[in-house]
């Protein structure tokens, strides 16, 4: 490399990575960060440039007419940011555009390139750890801006634009305000919806068996589950077919609960025997090192975390030095790597531990980010977990961790098991027990991986069973029947998602916990979370339904997946973008050229015309409206269905409608509840009865957040709303009990200290007393009705636990004073959650961060990022100026009130004449 007259800048994407690198680089080179995209396409019409505001494509940022080039602006918080790289670029020599070696990385070095049109040799800098050795080496190894990389980022950011938008203006007007569709968003939704149907559809199914425990010779129990009686076979679960609960087989011998506890008492007064002893040895190797999708599975099954929180923490690891990159499809580990993992299961595990040969793990995804390495340790020597702890939030570490021991567990030998099966007959029957003992332990001393489901991970842990051998005599011990009730297939949780996804070539490593960001943005109302499950809206069902319909292509597994391919071909310039746009927006019945052709799928779409046609032909009425059932006896016969409104779901059975209440999922919506429910709504039509001082009609009313009393009819602009209060029900409410209510808030007296009238109210974190602006909660089993003027004079003397309104002390305050203002650096707990601050800024904390964790170097990234985008800056008072504009006002006020008493006088004065 040539030695450079002056600085060098180095442009990366963070202010972390900036700060990382700048210590292996030294004082020739000046490291800056581009902090994200510098350009991209505008948001809305308003951000487009004036001269193109008037064209037919200007709110879409993309001129379809024109070989769907796209239109870049810089976004107007960026515009200060690139102006002072501009000014550093003055200063040098050479340029190194040290972007993430990925399409979104490679594009934005290509929009750098376009945008600081530098006069100086331009350098690509790619590695894929932040360590002196990778940032050396890739100095000596620089190369050109990748097109085909930057052609295929651009291709699916134009493809993601025309169907977002586009189809998203469609929902709104046929589905409702916030709606939304995406590329991969839009199947995200459909695979969670299918899976709710599925449970919808399951028929659950009750079966009996007997679950014994014998003793051994030896005095050992040794647990076994009645199999067979009388040569039938006893069902288990997934005997039973999931959508008539009917078992699969009609041979099967389906006891009842009486038959069952019969047949206990039968057998416990029997002779048993050992039948059967199989034993099956059978080995288990390591899991590949982690790629991006296989990180947030585990993450989310062994740490809880959601996907958007572990690639916030990779990311930090990665800037910090810590990891290799974190967004791949490689399981590959370059030979230093897995030299650095050998040497560490010797010395940490010993020779036995290793496994003989070098393991190497291939991947299955063919596309550009296959260059990378898996995800692992950086450097050439691993660090411990233990060792870095101190420079690591606990986020970080609990993922270091993680990687780590994948890493090291995957050059380790297979663990060796054996299985056992014993079978115990006596009496007619067969019980069967099954055990799982481990002979050497291999890879599992570092790591086990987690499961999706509890119940099989349980399955798979070690299970000895006593040592027992066949014709050997068994005493039955207990023999208890047990009830099973079969299960409807487990909803996705974030892991199960990302694999599903992933096994359908549906998105990329960078794309997934974007996705599912997106599909639980509360905003859309799409997917909701119980636990760690995903739970599909009305809407969502409402949504999918209209694009399968409609647009079925869009949503289909085998086109997306299709399309994913396309894209990755276009990074290995192998196929033409241009081609695939106009196909997929406008149409064409033209030959397709070969690289289109081989795709599964016609891509042929014609989403324009199509749009056009479908505006028309929708009828939403028909798209977010489901059946539930018909109902068979009783006063309504009407079928029910669930109608999705503009603010919510709702039920519908003729002329009779009940809202449906919040959290209630999908799955847990059959005939008897919707009826009930429709019952409970219709006491919403009939007075409960008068409101004895005014007069009015008293209704109990059901909304989205439960019951709540109305006083006066709905069209009276004077009407009364209360909820009602913890623990009462609406169908035990009374007139007395609903006319108590309406007198919320109370006062109940004026408080000695200031002469100021006190209040009882019922509020949204439950019932407080109030008086002027100081407030004090109501202990438990203290009733907003019930609470005298004594009691809450006495609360309001009590000291304020701490609130919204006090002053709380800092979670952390850092020994150094901030480098960019100077003032002191603290961790303090906000409105909404842990933030840092230097007394001009401030940044909220990742969720799930441990503030008293949070490193000095890790707060100072968040305040540069937070202060790069702009806002959330603290606002300074302007006293004299809030002054001078009051002094203003009152004299303007002052004015007017001298001006209509002048008028006024007049007046009189006029009459007074004429009189």
């Amino acid at each position: 490399m040539a030695k450079s007259t002056g600085k060098s800048l180095v442009i990366v994407e963070s202010p972390a990575k900036a700060r990382t690198i700048s210590k292996f680089l030294g004082s020739a080179y000046q490291v800056e960060a581009s902090i994200g995209h510098v350009r991209d396409l505008p948001e809305g019409k308003k951000d487009v440039p004036e001269k193109y505001r008037d064209q037919p494509w200007a709110y879409l940022g993309v001129n379809v007419d024109e070989g769907f080039a796209p239109l870049y602006i810089v976004p107007a918080e960026k515009k200060k940011h690139v102006s002072k790289l501009k000014a550093a670029l003055k200063d040098a020599d050479n340029l190194y555009l040290a972007t993430d070696e990925d399409r979104e990385g490679e594009a934005i070095s290509w929009h750098l390139y376009e945008l600081l049109n530098p006069k100086v040799p331009v350098h690509r800098l790619v590695f894929h750890e932040i360590t002196k050795e990778a940032i050396t080496d890739a100095l000596e190894k620089t190369r050109e801006i990748d097109q085909a990389l930057v052609r295929a980022q651009e291709t699916r950011r134009i493809l993601d634009r025309l169907y977002g938008y586009d189809m998203s203006q469609l929902l709104w007007r046929k589905v409702g305000s916030g709606t939304s569709a995406g590329r991969v968003q839009s199947v995200a939704v459909r695979l969670i919806v299918e899976r709710e149907r599925e449970r919808i559809a399951f028929v659950k199914a009750t079966y009996w068996d007997i679950e014994a425990v014998f003793q051994t010779a030896g005095n050992e129990p040794l647990p076994a589950t009645l199999t067979r009686y009388d040569g039938r076979k006893v069902p288990s679960g997934k005997d039973f077919d999931s959508t008539t609960g009917q078992p699969k087989k009609k041979d099967m011998l389906l006891l009842s609960e009486a038959e069952t506890i019969e047949l206990a008492e039968k057998l416990r007064a029997s002779q048993f025997q050992v039948g059967k002893v199989e034993v099956k040895p059978f080995s288990e190797r390591p899991r590949a090192p982690f790629t991006t999708s296989t990180l947030q599975q585990e993450a989310n099954r062994k740490l809880g975390f959601g996907a958007k929180r572990t690639m916030g923490a990779a990311q930090k690891l990665y800037e910090n030095g810590f990891i290799t990159y974190m967004r791949t499809d490689s399981t590959i580990l370059s030979k230093e790597a897995i030299s650095a993992a050998r040497s560490l299961v010797r010395s940490v595990y010993g020779d036995n531990y290793l496994h003989p040969d070098v393991r190497v793990y291939k991947g299955k995804v063919k596309n550009a980010q296959e260059a990378h390495e898996a995800i692992r340790p950086a450097g050439t020597n691993f660090r411990t977990p233990e060792s870095i702890r101190g420079e690591l939030d606990s986020d970080q570490f609990r993922l270091y961790d993680l990687i780590w021991k994948r890493t090291v567990a995957c050059q380790m030998a297979d663990a060796k098991k054996q299985r056992i099966s014993v079978s115990v007959e006596g009496g007619g029957a067969t019980f069967t027990a099954t055990g799982t003992s481990i002979l050497f332990e291999g890879f599992l001393r570092a790591y086990v991986e987690g499961s999706d489901n509890p119940e099989g991970e349980l399955a798979d842990k070690e299970r000895i069973l006593p040592n027992v051998a066949e014709n050997d005599a068994l005493t039955p011990e207990t023999m208890d029947p047990k009830s099973h009730t079969t299960q409807p297939p487990a909803r996705f949780t974030e892991a199960s998602l990302t694999r599903t996804l992933e096994e359908k070539g549906i998105g990329r490593p960078s794309t997934f916990a974007s996705i599912i960001g997106t599909i639980t943005d509360e905003r859309r109302n799409y997917i909701g979370k119980k636990g760690n499950a995903l739970v599909p809206s009305w809407r969502a069902f409402s949504v999918t339904r209209l694009m399968e319909e409609h647009f079925g292509t869009l949503v289909d597994y085998q086109f997306t997946a299709d399309m994913e391919d396309f894209l990755d071909s276009i990074s290995r310039d192998e196929g033409g973008s241009e081609e695939y746009l106009r196909r997929f927006y406008f149409g064409d019945d033209g030959p397709a050229s070969p690289a289109i052709e081989k795709l599964q799928v016609d891509h042929n779409v014609a989403l324009k015309p199509r749009l056009e046609k479908k505006l028309e032909e929708i009828d939403p009425r028909v798209t977010a409206r489901f059946l539930i059932g018909t109902p068979t006896e009783g006063e309504h016969r009407e079928e029910v269905f669930v109608r999705v409104g503009k603010y919510g779901p709702f039920l519908e059975q003729g002329e009779r409608k009940a809202p449906l209440p919040d959290g209630l999922a999908p799955d847990e919506l059959d005939l008897a509840k919707a009826i009930e429910l429709l019952d409970a709504g219709q006491i919403e039509d009939e007075p409960l009865g008068i409101h004895e001082e005014t007069g009015k009609p008293i209704y109990i009313k059901i909304g989205r957040f439960g019951p709540y009393v109305q006083l006066g009819e709905a069209d009276d602009p004077e009407k009364r709303n209360q909820s009602l209060l913890k623990g009462m029900a609406a169908e035990d409410l009374t007139l007395e009990m609903a006319t108590q209510l309406l007198l919320l808030p109370r006062t109940l007296g004026n408080f000695p200290d200031n002469d100021k009238p006190i209040q009882a109210f019922d509020g949204r974190y439950g019932p407080y007393v109030k008086c002027e602006k100081d407030t004090r909660s109501l202990p438990d089993g203290v009733s907003p009705l019930e609470v005298t003027l004594d009691e809450a004079i006495k609360l309001l003397r009590e000291p304020k636990r701490r609130g919204r309104g006090t002053p709380k002390e800092p979670l952390k305050v850092y020994e150094k004073p901030s480098p960019v203002t100077e003032g002191e650096m603290k961790v303090l707990d906000g409105r909404y959650g842990p933030y840092v601050t230097d007394g001009e800024t401030n940044a909220s904390l990742p969720k799930g961060a441990d503030p008293k964790e949070l490193t000095f170097e890790a707060a100072l990234d968040l305040l540069a990022e937070r202060a790069a985008k702009g806002g959330s800056k603290k606002k300074k008072k302007k006293k004299a100026a809030k002054k001078k504009a009051t002094k203003k006002k009152a004299a303007k006020k002052k004015a007017t009130k001298k001006k209509a008493a002048k008028k006024k006088a007049t007046k009189k004065k006029g009459v007074k004449k004429k009189a």
